[in-house]
């Protein structure tokens, strides 16, 4: 059983900084593309950044020069750390990546979402 667990969100002033980590635990080969999504109240699930396995970023941007999307390979973890935070980046953030697994000398991609952390920003 592969899964992903967030952890960092929390309440935070308008300015200040945060940093969300999800690590992935499990029977896992290797981790290709791994990413952040947020989904704000009344608003779709938005992605935000990505990683590829070699370390290529992507940010939406809105999000760009303030928040930073980075990965441990060994400790098969994501991050984001976010700065400079708005009120408007108020959302449930959701770490997502495709993670492989080996069973029967086949190998198995698996689109596996974590479990969403708040991060409230107040003005």
């Amino acid at each position: 059983q592969v899964q992903l667990v967030e952890s960092g969100g929390g309440l935070v002033q308008a300015g200040g900084s945060l940093r969300l980590s999800c690590a992935a635990s499990g029977s896992i080969f290797s981790i290709n593309d791994m990413g952040w999504y947020r989904q704000a109240p009344g608003k779709q699930r938005e992605l935000i950044a990505t990683i590829t396995s070699g370390g290529s970023t992507t940010y939406e941007d809105s999000v760009k020069g303030r928040f930073t999307i980075s990965r441990d390979n060994a400790k098969n973890t994501v991050y984001l750390q976010m700065s400079r935070l708005k009120p408007e980046d108020t959302a449930v953030y959701y770490c997502n990546s495709f993670v492989v697994t080996k069973v029967a000398d086949q190998l198995h991609e698996l689109d596996l979402w974590g479990q969403g952390t708040q991060v409230t920003v107040s003005s």
